[in-house]
């Protein structure tokens, strides 16, 4: 009789809700527009309820899966290491944890962009075996990392240090000069007789990079390859693409045993005939892992238009950047995080990417004749200080909460509040809302026939977890 009674007890509640009274609680972070809460935590605990009310309503299906999650982060340029590997040890060890830690108030960035050779956000443009005007070297006997072991390799590896699951993205501006028809760091194309000494070059870097203790798990072919005007830059149409990728790049990775994907475009989302152009050979759709984008230009849902084009191909957000007026008394939060967090992932990405990670307060470096003076950073470093941009608000957003392995799930568009819902390795539900309306919004919250009763200022973009 004692063992039934206490039989019936544990019953009784499991069946009240007691015990899994969690499971119907909700946490918040929220960012407001007047800045009166930046990516903060908030106090009040959110209760699931059977109550219903007239609000318009999120309804979040779990049970509707769409693509995995490989993360949220931004560029690791040579300019920001450059900032980052210059503090003190002290300095640099507090925002490195912040940044990549995921506890406490850390906002656990779980992927990197490193650029392979000098972006137009470095000092000075540089390759891994720059050479001579005149002189080759076609099986990258002097391939050397040279000045990204200054900085780059130092701070990735602090980073890893922290988070050593991190996914890193390598992507090239340009070949060294030598390869190029222009000897010439801006524009220019590569030329066929260099196709097979390039694939070499993307080969050595990898292997290089894996001494160094740093595992990349993609790289683009070409970042901005119908950009020919940055600094360095290449112009790569998509048929040359489709011949590198399928003569050279694929079965040079395949004959060295590296397993790094490779992934076309890396550019805005006004072109996806780019991709799907180069998905539809066969002969070099089998060594693609899928497609990469911007949105510089064109509509987000371009990303799907791909997807559906070519649904066993994956589908990456790479690039964007977003600035906001230093001083100003508002953030214009919802708008990276309805455009990217949301956006991107709602059409089937497997990522999002800001550019870039750190900049100084003139936005330096960048390079001369094509580099980026308005490029400003997630965070600004000016020796040890450090203040926070539109760029770590928005990505923390999603960040720290949606970990590498989530999976989208489904939430319906609703009228004035994009969102995205996602359910992560624990079991746990996230959901990003911006209210991009022109009042504050009441709104439901629906998740197995249980209601979530909130109100979201105008301007504000929430994270809900439960």
């Amino acid at each position: 009789m004692k063992f039934k009674a206490i039989s019936y007890c544990f019953t009784l509640i499991l069946s009240c809700g007691i015990l899994k009274s969690s499971a119907q609680d909700a946490t918040l972070w929220l960012t407001k527009a007047d800045r009166s809460a930046l990516f903060a935590r908030q106090n009040q605990t959110l209760k699931f309820s059977a109550t219903q009310n007239a609000n318009p309503t999120i309804i979040v299906n779990d049970k509707e899966t769409y693509q995995p999650i490989d993360g949220f982060g931004y560029a690791l340029t040579g300019g920001s290491a450059q900032h980052i590997i210059k503090m003190s040890a002290s300095a640099r060890a507090a925002l490195l944890k912040e940044l990549f830690a995921t506890d406490g108030n850390n906002i656990g960035v779980s992927y990197i962009r490193l650029s392979i050779g000098a972006s137009d956000l470095n000092e000075k443009v540089f390759s891994y075996n720059d050479l001579p005007k005149g002189e080759t070297d076609l099986e990258q006997k002097n391939f050397d990392l040279g000045s990204d072991k200054v900085d780059v390799i130092p701070v990735m590896k602090e980073i890893l240090a922290i988070n050593p699951k991190i996914k890193i993205m390598g992507s090239p501006w340009s070949p060294p000069l030598w390869m190029k028809t222009t000897y010439d760091a801006r524009g220019g194309m590569l030329k066929p007789e260099y196709y097979d000494a390039y694939a070499k070059y993307f080969v050595k870097y990898i292997q290089e990079m894996k001494k160094e203790g740093i595992t990349v798990d993609a790289i683009t072919v070409q970042n901005e390859p119908l950009h020919p005007g940055n600094n360095p830059s290449l112009l790569m149409v998509a048929p040359d693409q489709a011949l590198f990728v399928k003569k050279n790049l694929g079965p040079a990775f395949e004959k060295t045993g590296i397993k790094t994907k490779i992934i076309i475009y890396d550019h805005n989302a006004d072109r996806p005939d780019y991709p799907i152009s180069i998905l539809d050979d066969q002969e070099a759709k089998k060594y693609i892992d899928g497609s990469a984008f911007h949105l510089y230009g064109g509509k987000i849902e371009a990303l799907t238009d791909v997807h559906n084009a070519h649904p066993d191909k994956n589908i990456y957000f790479s690039e964007q950047m977003v600035v906001e007026s230093p001083g100003s008394s508002t953030i214009n939060i919802i708008n990276p995080v309805s455009r990217l967090i949301i956006g991107a992932t709602r059409n089937w990405s497997r990522n999002v990417l800001e550019w870039n990670l750190a900049a100084d307060p003139e936005n330096k470096p960048f390079t001369d004749r094509g580099g980026c003076p308005t490029c400003q950073g997630a965070v600004t470093i000016d020796k040890d200080n450090v203040s926070r941009n539109i760029a770590y608000y928005s990505v923390a957003h999603a960040s720290k909460f949606v970990r590498p392995g989530s999976v989208r799930i489904a939430s319906n568009e609703t009228a004035g509040l994009p969102n995205v819902a996602f359910k992560t390795p624990d079991g746990k539900k996230v959901l990003v809302v911006a209210n991009t309306g022109k009042e504050n919004a009441f709104f439901n919250i629906k998740y197995n026939g249980k209601i979530l009763a909130v109100n979201l200022d105008k301007g504000a973009v929430a994270t809900y977890i439960w």
